[in-house]
């Protein structure tokens, strides 16, 4: 049986904390969900993560009590389902740059009559105990974001979040400047006012804004939650163990080098 957790009306009304998994380890997810986290997504764009791990470690993280995002690095209605019958409790789309492509992800995520995704059996459906459950809780609880991560999308973006079932953007902000012609420049003029543009549509739309904070940095985050987000993304599996690891040692060897023999 699902686990008792927020609805999904109760997370999106407030501010929520998620994390990134790139590393295929279900101990790694089960530490991100046993350090607080309501929801770790699986990162099947940026990383080695593959569609028999990424099952494994969303099954880790929904019985851990967390619920599960997939990232999808392609719009493959198939590669959704899979993630989906696996137990997935929603997608994060990326590079999304029309209303049409936005509609197709949620037509792959939903069960008719809210969608056209095939009818399977499998961890999800309680392998076949609990389809007409999970079928009504799918279409109701399950989440669907999507990457504005290309100027276009920025010149779409009413119409994008306008779309049934979108129920929130992340923004891109290194591909974004990279569609501007100025990769990296996140305070270049010109992606200032691209990002003016989606405060101004956000002001028009009811739907969640979310951030990746990748850096785990608290300020970042207070930041970026006094400017409008609520759906924060804080930190990525690697950089938790990279940051602890360097200044733990930093701070050993500092103490080593002024202690008294």
């Amino acid at each position: 049986m699902l686990l008792s957790r927020p609805t999904k009306s109760e997370l999106l009304s407030r501010v929520s904390f998620g994390t990134w998994i790139t590393i295929p380890n279900p101990a790694i997810a089960e530490l991100m969900v046993r350090a607080g986290f309501e929801w770790v997504t699986v990162d099947l764009e940026h990383s080695p993560i593959g569609i028999e791990s990424a099952a494994e470690l969303i099954r880790t993280i929904d019985l851990a009590g967390a619920r599960p995002f997939v990232r999808v690095g392609s719009h493959d209605a198939n590669v959704i389902k899979r993630v989906m019958d696996a137990g997935a409790h929603g997608v994060i789309a990326s590079t999304v740059n029309t209303p049409d492509q936005a509609a197709a992800i949620v037509a792959a995520v939903k069960y008719p009559p809210l969608g056209t995704r095939g009818v399977g059996l499998s961890r999800a459906q309680g392998y076949a105990d609990e389809f007409e459950t999970h079928y009504r809780w799918l279409n109701e609880e399950s989440i669907v974001f999507v990457q504005i991560e290309h100027i276009d999308a920025v010149g779409n973006l009413e119409g994008i979040l306008r779309t049934p079932g979108v129920d929130g953007f992340f923004i891109g902000p290194y591909d974004l400047s990279a569609s501007l012609g100025i990769p990296g420049e996140l305070t270049h003029p010109k992606m200032q006012e691209a990002l003016a543009e989606v405060s101004r549509v956000q002001g028009l739309v009811s739907t969640v804004a979310g951030v990746h904070v990748v850096q785990p940095n608290p300020e970042d985050a207070k930041q970026k939650i006094s400017n409008g987000y609520r759906f924060i993304a804080f930190g990525i599996d690697y950089l938790f163990m990279l940051n602890h690891a360097r200044d733990a040692l930093r701070d050993c060897r500092e103490q080593g080098a002024g202690g008294k023999e």
